[in-house]
């Protein structure tokens, strides 16, 4: 089979087009011939060595092993089963739900040995992939693209918008807004969970695409005014914010929230690391939550408000799988809204 691995810490060029063998199910597995893989900014961060220093970045202590094959949100249909038990499941298609955990109910995403499709096992960014049976799920809509772009980031922003405990009338500013984790805050937030959402972006030619998707308010990163102008448009400070950016919106973030506000973070993209001024914090009675992946059960939750129509997907482009390095170098580039899918049949 194609499939295209990254060989080490590095840049785009780490990325190469390989031919293997098909892997084989074993007793609990399945085979699944992947339909189409969306592109997350795990796989990029993981092969740029965001996630640690030196020679051990990854999601577990240990580092990544190179050469490993990236990819976690995998739609595709299941073609062959390890064991009896499964043989039904031939012919379904199904989306991954991209993690293992042996962490109770509730904590599987906080289990120290959680480990993550294309990380510490090989991903979507191939003709076929093997994994545990238990972790496909129905897809929630009939297209494989469709369905492959809420898995990582999908599970993300719902469990972000649980951990703040959104209510409806509530106002909650979503930075990132156009991004993959982003648009989906945006339409849970707003369409599920019935809060008022206030968009942050870089490019306001977006304002009619996110007030679609449920914003009522679309606001410029840009402005020199931003905190005024969240405050304007809300009528006084707000509820919650939902990030994705990290430093470059930190400030302008625990300066519009309200008392008693929460803050719940996933990402980091606009800086890693930043100042806090505790006295911000504890006078204002500030909840910190940091965020990643979510449970079984929030997985569960979100595919039914997905078959339901209350989030829909939202693309930017699609490219084939040998085109992985120049995917992953649009997937960088600013003013895009949604997200990026690899067709390995395209």
């Amino acid at each position: 089979m194609k499939a295209v691995q990254v060989m080490g810490y590095g840049d785009v060029d780490q990325l190469e087009v390989v031919e293997q063998a098909i892997p084989e199910p074993k007793a609990g597995e399945v085979l699944v011939k992947v339909k189409a893989c969306a592109i997350n900014n795990t796989e990029i961060w993981m092969r740029e060595g965001a996630y640690g220093t030196g020679k051990k970045s990854g999601w577990r202590p240990e580092g990544v092993q190179f050469p490993r094959t990236p990819g976690s949100d995998i739609t595709g249909t299941i073609i062959k089963a390890g064991n009896e038990h499964n043989e039904k499941m031939i012919g379904k298609d199904v989306v991954l739900f991209p993690f293992t955990s042996s962490g109770e109910e509730g904590l599987e995403h906080i289990s120290e040995d959680m480990s993550f499709i294309g990380s510490e096992y090989d991903g979507g960014y191939a003709e076929y992939v093997v994994w545990p049976a238990e972790l496909c799920f129905d897809m929630p809509l009939p297209d494989f693209t469709e369905s492959a772009v809420f898995s990582v980031s999908g599970m993300t922003a719902w469990h972000m918008v649980e951990q703040i405990q959104a209510k409806p009338g509530e106002t909650i500013m979503v930075t990132g807004a156009n991004g993959g984790v982003g648009s989906l805050n945006v339409q849970i937030a707003s369409r599920v969970f019935g809060a008022k959402v206030i968009a942050i972006v870089g490019d306001l030619a977006l304002e009619d695409q996110l007030k679609e998707l449920g914003a009522t308010h679309v606001l410029s990163y840009k402005s020199d005014q931003l905190a005024e102008e969240i405050i304007e448009a809300n009528g006084g400070p707000i509820d919650s914010v939902l990030d994705v950016v990290g430093d470059a919106l930190f400030a302008t973030s625990l300066q519009v929230l309200k008392k008693g506000g929460k803050f719940c973070t996933s990402g980091s993209a606009g800086g890693q690391k930043t100042e806090l001024d505790f006295r911000t914090m504890y006078l204002k009675h500030i909840t910190l939550y940091g965020s990643v992946l979510g449970t079984r059960n929030e997985f569960k939750r979100m595919l039914e408000a997905i078959a339901e129509g209350k989030i829909k997907p939202v693309i930017d482009r699609t490219f084939p799988l040998e085109k992985a390095r120049d995917a992953q170098v649009y997937f960088k580039k600013a003013g895009k809204l949604g997200k990026i899918v690899l067709l390995p049949e395209e």
